[in-house]
């Protein structure tokens, strides 16, 4: 596999993900709402994780994102850091 680009919002439940996966679905920009809720610090980046390949994120994080299409928003995936929506870029 190879490197793979991607965005994230992490959030600390399924509800708070599945309410934003919803926005998003209605046209919500992802980087905006990254940067409002995200709990991770790459919100001041819009969410942004750049490039990076097998074996650097936790397992269910990388299965979601290199299952994910380029330009899709995957569903909400549960890691031990909380709920993750991934928009897979590249």
């Amino acid at each position: 596999m190879n490197q793979i680009l991607a965005s994230h919002i992490l959030v600390g439940t399924d509800s708070q993900a599945l309410a934003l996966k919803a926005e998003l679905d209605k046209g919500a920009n992802f980087e905006q709402l990254a940067m409002q809720h995200s709990t991770c610090p790459s919100k001041q980046f819009g969410g942004s994780l750049g490039f990076f390949g097998p074996g650097k994120m936790v397992k269910e994080f990388e299965a979601a994102a290199y299952s994910t299409e380029v330009g899709h928003v995957s569903n909400p995936i549960k890691t031990q850091f909380g709920y993750h929506l991934i928009k897979r870029i590249y």
